[in-house]
C-alpha cells in the first residue's frame, strides 16, 4: 500500500450498545458512500459502506445489529462518515 494510501486509511472503533465493532475506511470507500447518496438511495448506501469497512470479525455482528435496529445503518454510517471527513476552514470570495 502506497504512502498515500495509508494517509488516507482511518480505522474506526464503535460501540453500539454493548457490541463493539472495528471499522477500516479508506478514501475509496468514503468517496463510494458519497457517490451513492443520492435521494432515496442512503439505507442501501450506509448498509454497502458499513458491510464494506467493517472487520472481517464484526461483519456477522454488524449485520445482526443493523437487522434488529432499523435505521442503525444511517445513526451508525454517518457518524464514520462525519468522523472520516476532514475539518477543514473553508472560505470562498466571488471575484
Amino acid at each position: 500500500m502506497t504512502e498515500a494510501a495509508n494517509v488516507n486509511t482511518q480505522d474506526f472503533e464503535v460501540t453500539v450498545g454493548e457490541v463493539e465493532l472495528e471499522f477500516k475506511v479508506t478514501r475509496a470507500d468514503y468517496n463510494k458512500l458519497v457517490n451513492q447518496l443520492g435521494p432515496g438511495n442512503k439505507i442501501n448506501a450506509f448498509h454497502n459502506f458499513l458491510a464494506s469497512t467493517v472487520t472481517d470479525g464484526g461483519k456477522p455482528t454488524l449485520l445482526k445489529v443493523l437487522a434488529e435496529n432499523p435505521g442503525s445503518e444511517i445513526a451508525i454510517g454517518s457518524d464514520i462518515y462525519e468522523a472520516y471527513t476532514p475539518d477543514l476552514q473553508v472560505t470562498v470570495k466571488k471575484r
